[in-house]
Parts: structure tokens; C-alpha cells; sequence
């Protein structure tokens, strides 16, 4: 895309240049002499030859248009470069220049992508309160009944709704294990996946800093190892056991994985605020985390 652009550039330089400069000096070759004798005040004969540019009737109009017509096609040219790279921009993160692409959800949520690695992540936290298939997914506010829910349910931090943009959604792990809350063509991420993720960032000791998002808007101070190198752009979501908590703190995002040692756990990654960790172990299904998708 990045070629595209450069020859559409290119493209446009050429068209100016040879509309403005080359066929203004080019234009008029074809040409004869004009003989012309004058008589000088002495009487003398001189001869003087011009030489005459043949230009037919209307010629000097469709000159005048045709470098304007050449401008306006690189011009266009240029246009269908940019309209070819819709949906993958360059964007800037904390110094890093990243390339994003986009994936829309079923509520018409646009979220940045990322490649790291082999593998294409979400740069934002889910924020869909419906499953792909359409169908809602129950929004639980009270305290006591998302504590003893067993079946799928979401919130925003503190009820807030204004949180959504910022934070996106908590889910509990039984919405994540209906299979449906991605988007279509992507997935939540198992274990294993997670481990490729962390492993490929060098280890789950300093993993945590290239994920997350640098400076305190979105983590308590210190944010300690935080380069979001990977364009990632973790931020500290909080959680949901029985009451809202670690907002600005901690990052708890869901895998896929059921515990095979513990009915009641899954899987999740955990990112803190003062350490440069990523930590992927099991806690309790009923907890609200945030969600991220990998592309299949």
C-alpha cells in the first residue's frame, strides 16, 4: 500500500512536469522561415529571416487545456491510491509508528487491529453487548446477582457507561465460552495463543510493559516497563468479583480456556501497573474481565 502511494506521487509529479515544462517548451516544432527585405535609411538593402511557428486554427485553445488534463489525471491517480488504502492507516502510539487495520462488530464497534508476530490482535478492549449472531447479552448491574451468575452476562465499570469507550465491556467467562461474542472471522484467544503472544515478547517477565499503553491517563503511576511497543495498547480496565475494583491498576483479559483443574476457573492474562509482567493463570469464571479477539 505503502508502494501504491509513492507511485501515485510520483504519478502526479510527472503529469505536472510534463503538462507545465515539456510541452510549453516542446509544443511548437513545427515552423518556417519568413523572409523579409528592409530598405535602411541609406538605401540599403537588408535581409531578415523569422522563423514562424505553424499553429492551425484552434491549436493554441487545446494546448492551453491539455496540461490542465494531464494534472487532473495524476491528480486522480492519487485519489485511488488513498482510496485503495482505506481500512489500513499509519497511526501513531506513544512514538511508535504502528500500521492499524480495523474490524467492525455486530454493533457496528470499530476497533484498531495489529499484527505482532504471526498473529493479529485487537488494539482495544470488545465493547459488544450483542453476540454475533444478534442476539443480546444480558447486562447484569447488581452486585450480589453477578456474584452468583452462571450464565453469560457483561457490565460496564461501575455501571458507567461513559467507561465503554475507554475500557470497552467486562464479561464474565460464560459468555466467552458461548463461542459467539466475536466478531465474524475472529475469536477469543485459548491459552495456547495467549503463550505464543507473551513467548514471542520475550517471556511473561517483560511481556506485560510491550503491551501496555505508557503514561498515566489509563494506569496509576508508576506504569513500570510500559513502551507499548506492539501498538497493543492495554490500559487498566479494572475488574468486576462481587464490587468494581484495581481501575487504573490492573488488566485482567479473558482466554477461552477452561481450568481442567478447577471447574469453577479459566484462564486469564494479567497486567499491572507497577510491573512490566504478563501473567497468564486461572480465576474464578464468574469474574468480569475484558475481552480480546485474535483474528482465526
Amino acid at each position: 500500500m505503502v508502494r501504491l502511494t509513492k507511485i501515485a506521487s510520483i504519478g502526479t509529479m510527472l503529469c505536472f512536469i510534463w503538462g507545465f515544462v515539456v510541452l510549453p517548451v516542446s509544443g511548437y516544432s513545427r515552423e518556417k522561415s519568413h523572409a523579409t527585405t528592409c530598405i535602411t535609411d541609406s538605401g540599403e538593402k537588408v535581409e531578415d529571416t523569422a522563423v514562424v511557428p505553424i499553429v492551425k486554427p484552434g491549436e493554441k485553445k487545446a494546448r492551453k487545456k491539455f496540461p490542465w488534463l494531464l494534472a487532473g489525471l495524476g491528480v486522480a491517480a492519487a485519489v485511488v491510491a488513498v482510496v485503495l488504502l482505506t481500512g489500513k492507516k499509519k497511526s501513531s502510539t506513544d512514538g511508535n509508528n504502528i500500521e492499524y487495520g480495523t474490524v467492525t462488530d455486530i454493533d457496528g464497534n470499530v476497533y484498531r487491529t495489529v499484527i505482532i508476530g504471526n498473529q493479529e490482535w485487537m488494539a482495544e478492549n470488545l465493547k459488544t453487548t450483542r453476540y454475533n449472531d444478534g442476539q443480546p447479552i444480558p447486562n447484569i448491574t447488581g452486585d450480589s446477582e453477578w456474584y452468583n451468575l452462571r450464565t453469560p452476562g457483561y457490565c460496564w465499570y461501575n455501571n458507567d457507561i461513559s467507561n465503554k469507550e475507554t475500557y470497552g465491556a467486562l464479561y464474565n467467562w460464560f459468555a466467552v465460552n458461548t463461542g459467539r461474542l466475536a466478531p465474524a472471522g475472529w475469536h477469543v484467544p485459548n491459552r495456547e495463543e495467549w503463550s505464543t503472544l507473551i513467548n514471542y515478547l520475550g517471556g511473561e517477565n517483560i511481556a506485560g510493559g510491550k503491551l501496555k499503553e505508557t503514561g498515566d491517563a489509563h494506569w496509576l503511576s508508576p506504569n513500570t516497563g510500559a513502551t507499548n511497543e506492539t501498538g497493543f495498547t492495554a490500559r487498566g480496565a479494572g475488574v468486576r468479583d462481587i464490587t468494581f475494583m484495581l481501575i487504573r491498576e490492573a488488566n485482567y483479559i479473558w482466554s477461552s480456556y477452561s481450568d481442567p483443574a478447577d471447574n469453577s476457573g479459566a484462564f486469564q492474562v494479567h497486567l499491572y501497573c507497577g510491573y512490566p509482567w504478563a501473567n497468564l493463570y486461572s480465576m474464578q469464571k464468574y469474574s468480569g474481565f475484558t475481552v480480546r479477539c485474535v483474528r482465526d
